[in-house]
């Protein structure tokens, strides 16, 4: 049996085919596979995405699955799903889109959610929610009712990107415990939908889905999802999570003290924990973990998230001349640690929830013609990615959550020799690389789900760790020195911001 796992992200969609008996990853496919999907801005502050594309795009990356070596599809026995966290989607009775996804990284609703908080009761929300409602899915929703109301009045159904990947292929319309965490729409007092935030923004409980397990039959492949795929009508979608809980799960995060990080299209810590910690000012969010079970296996997520890190990576390889990755990094390394002078601050793609929902924009500082070039700007950017990181990663220690050991996999920013010591050595963390990725553990989620695998160690079998990066103490005085640069510069982006305010 074939276990197939989809992540659809905000950059691209992937895929992935694993072994149920051996574990391996048979193939994987992405598209687009020589871009990324773009997000539209109609106002500064927004992203949006239509749906449509998502689909287009699980589409071709199974049609790229199709065409490879041993990839055969018949095979495949359940699909496991995770998906951009903290977007909207809305569908008419019809189950028809009414208007492009407000996704992850839009800041629109961020005056709505911080009305919310105040509201509802600060000590109230971060009890029951864990967060502040922010710009998460509820806030989104309540922005399309105040300013969009012809929209609101013919939503039927409102849900998370990937409860409508699963609509899709399924014909149903359900959500999970976790996805609604993610959105400020569970209650973790009473385990069960937040009615008093619906209630303060005046949305119908009845438009969001019906709950199923996280791992648990949640539809069937409906004979025109099947046909459309290319797969077996009738597999059940067995597994679904937001991007960054499945991120720590994909590296067999799922005790309390494990700790996972990415740095995809945002960059992220994710600490898994027993005990629902919350930040008092809502700077880093507690969701439900994947293996959450209340009242017998308390599981909860803390992240903190950094919108611009890929995304600041694919903007400078764009402004150079569409240079590769693999010389972007080795051009960075080139330069010394702190780039002479040269600070990046990489908070570029909307408000940051670590900086208090402010939103001081992408800049550059000490630049000087004479000194510099491009690997200057381009170690700075990396470092400045990981400052941004380590500022946040303060944050969570303030919590009572210490990170000694950070698992990640080996794919985007962590495949930068720069970027990884950086990591290792400005947080003062030993960084355990892993072959693996979303959709390879949406492929193992689903396994789990459809009871193919009996227990999480079964599913794991297979895993690899490729290799182990220690913190590097005798570059740890210049880092600590540009570090203590980078928040200077941030103190004084910030100070000005509140002036300008």
């Amino acid at each position: 049996m074939l276990l197939l796992g989809y992540d659809v992200g905000s950059s691209a969609i992937k895929a992935a085919l694993l072994d149920a008996d051996t574990g391996a990853v048979v193939a994987s496919a992405r598209s687009p596979d020589d871009h990324e999907m773009t997000m539209e801005a109609p106002q500064p502050g927004w992203a949006e995405q239509p749906p449509a594309r998502w689909w287009h795009h699980i589409q071709a990356a199974t049609d790229a699955l199709r065409d490879t070596e041993d990839a055969d599809l018949e095979a495949v026995g359940a699909v496991g799903l995770t998906y951009q966290m903290h977007g909207l989607v809305l569908v008419d009775e019809h189950d028809d889109v009414l208007r492009p996804a407000i996704i992850w990284c839009d800041s629109r609703a961020v005056d709505l959610g911080r009305a919310a908080f105040d509201a509802l009761g600060r000590d109230w929300c971060l009890r029951h929610l864990l967060n502040s409602p922010g710009n998460f899915t509820a806030s989104k929703l309540a922005w399309v009712k105040a300013h969009e109301p012809d929209t609101y009045d013919r939503v039927h159904r409102a849900m998370l990107p990937g409860d409508y990947v699963a609509l899709r292929m399924t014909g149903e319309i359900t959500t999970t415990p976790s996805g609604l965490s993610e959105g400020t729409l569970w209650d973790v007092q009473r385990d069960g939908l937040a009615t008093d935030v619906l209630e303060h923004f005046g949305i119908d409980p009845g438009l969001w889905p019906s709950v199923v397990p996280t791992f648990s039959h949640q539809g069937a492949l409906t004979p025109s999802a099947a046909d459309a795929l290319g797969l077996p009508a009738g597999i059940p979608v067995a597994y679904r999570a937001g991007d960054q809980p499945n991120n720590a799960f994909s590296l067999n995060a799922l005790a309390p003290g494990d700790v996972a990080a990415t740095a995809g299209t945002s960059g992220v810590v994710y600490g898994v924990d027993d005990t629902p910690r919350y930040d008092e000012q809502s700077r880093v969010n507690t969701f439900l973990h994947v293996n959450h079970e209340p009242g017998a296996q308390a599981r909860y997520g803390t992240l903190m998230c950094v919108n611009g890190t890929g995304i600041l990576n694919r903007w400078l390889q764009q402004a150079l001349g569409a240079v590769s990755y693999d010389a972007m990094n080795a051009a960075a390394a080139q330069a010394p640690v702190g780039a002479d002078g040269v600070t990046v601050l990489p908070f570029g793609n909307g408000a940051e929830r670590t900086l208090d929902n402010r939103d001081p924009g992408a800049s550059v500082h000490g630049l000087n013609f004479n000194v510099h070039d491009r690997g200057h700007l381009l170690r700075a950017a990396q470092e400045g990615i990981v400052f941004a990181l380590r500022y946040g990663l303060d944050i969570m220690a303030e919590m009572g959550l210490p990170v000694e050991t950070v698992r990640a996999a080996h794919a985007n920013l962590f495949r930068s020799r720069v970027f990884r010591e950086a990591f290792a050595t400005v947080t003062g963390t030993t960084v355990e690389l892993i072959r693996t990725d979303g959709a390879e553990g949406a492929a193992r989620g689903a396994g789990l789900g459809a009871e193919v695998f009996s227990a999480p160690a079964e599913a794991f079998e297979g895993l690899e760790r490729l290799r182990t990066v220690a913190p590097t103490p005798d570059r740890a005085d210049a880092y600590a020195a540009a570090y203590r640069r980078w928040t200077d510069r941030l103190d004084h982006e910030l100070a000005r911001l509140d002036a300008d305010e």
